[in-house]
């Protein structure tokens, strides 16, 4: 007997022929969505010390907050019930209703905030939600209108897993931000001397700083990028990014979090050891975190010409290829100038390519990679 969970992976993983509109597999998805939303923003009505970012707290506490979150338990409510009375199959819309029948047990939007002893500690739930809700309604749609590959579903080979990978980079914000940030204090602490040039520039104008971060991180990260190429004990953390199979753009989640953190370091410390302004790195995160999607992304689009100075999908999908033409190739995240200058610019006019991963066998599974770099035979 298939259990409840093969079933609702089954459906969320039907042929497209059983995906039509009209068939209720739309309104069972949107209303799981939904739910899941719906349940997670309870939560962390329920336990803000623990669940919720500081840095969201004034949408929390704004007055719109509440009534979004009954709406979309209500819109969950009435999705289920719609692929509940269309589709054949029931796992979508039970599941649908089962959570949002969950989120208003908890108290749904009038939940309020539970006792919880403040440690300090908390997981950005809030983060999370925002994350998926606008990555996907800006990215999931571009791929189903224009994607590089039509026959690739949108749940394709290991999304699971990315999307494990997406939750864990969001939640784990706290953790991620002190390991990144808490150097560049001593830093600062110990290089009074640069006083003058921080003060110089801090003061430019914030677009300005924006531009300048983006190029500098962008050298930066070239060389770390191909570090982490060339080095057999590095590419051991790599090879978890690379190993994805197939490209879209929740693929771009799927990093190790010893990679994630060193990244983030070796950008963000410089910067504000410079004097650049919070706010521009927080505005160049912000930028790179959609931009990495788009890169990763099913979209098609040769941009031969504009591919030579901006990157684009298919200059990073080469990066991911399996094709041994593209091995080693296209390390820049904004400004292909930097593999031009240095050797690595790769480009064939028109062409994509067929396959991607690593000829490694990395395992599967968020524990199985998170040990694979120290396990590994080099």
């Amino acid at each position: 007997m298939a259990r409840p969970t093969d079933l609702l992976v089954d459906e969320l993983q039907a042929p497209r022929a059983l995906r039509t509109f009209g068939s209720g597999w739309y309104a069972g998805f949107f209303g799981l969505v939904a739910a899941l939303a719906g349940l997670l923003l309870v939560l962390v009505l329920r336990y803000p010390a623990w669940l919720g970012s500081p840095q969201l707290a004034m949408v929390r506490d704004s007055s719109a907050f509440r009534p979004i979150v009954h709406i979309v338990i209500l819109g969950a409510y009435a999705l289920a019930v719609i692929s509940l009375l269309l589709r054949p199959k029931k796992a979508l819309g039970f599941t649908a209703l089962a959570v949002a029948l969950a989120a208003a047990l908890l108290g749904g939007s009038n939940a309020t905030a539970r006792e919880a002893h403040d440690w300090g500690i908390f997981f950005g739930v809030d983060f999370f939600v925002l994350n998926t809700v606008l990555a996907g309604l800006m990215f999931a749609p571009l791929e189903r209108i224009i994607p590089h590959r039509r026959a690739q579903r949108l749940f394709r080979v290991d999304w699971r897993e990315d999307l494990f990978y997406f939750l864990v980079s969001s939640m784990l914000v706290q953790i991620v931000t002190f390991l990144t940030f808490a150097p560049s204090n001593f830093i600062l602490g110990q290089t009074g001397n640069l006083a003058g040039i921080r003060a110089a520039i801090g003061r430019q104008p914030l677009i300005l700083q924006v531009l300048e971060i983006m190029v500098l991180t962008d050298f930066v990260q070239y060389w770390f990028h191909r570090g982490f190429h060339r080095s057999p004990f590095l590419w051991g953390f790599h090879a978890v990014h690379h190993s994805t199979r197939a490209m879209d753009w929740l693929a771009s989640s799927r990093m190790h979090f010893v990679e994630m953190v060193l990244l983030r370091g070796v950008t963000a410390v410089p910067m504000l050891t410079f004097g650049y302004a919070p706010v521009a790195l927080q505005i160049y995160v912000g930028l790179v975190y959609f931009y990495s999607s788009l890169l990763h992304a099913n979209v098609k689009g040769d941009f031969d010409r504009l591919g030579a100075f901006l990157a684009t999908p298919r200059f990073h999908h080469w990066h991911h290829a399996l094709e041994a033409e593209g091995v080693d190739k296209n390390f820049a995240i904004h400004f292909p100038v930097f593999d031009r200058l240095f050797g690595t610019y790769f480009l064939p006019p028109g062409r994509w390519p067929e396959n991607y991963g690593v000829p490694e066998a990395v395992p599967r599974g968020y524990a199985s990679q998170f040990l694979y770099p120290f396990r590994r035979r080099r």
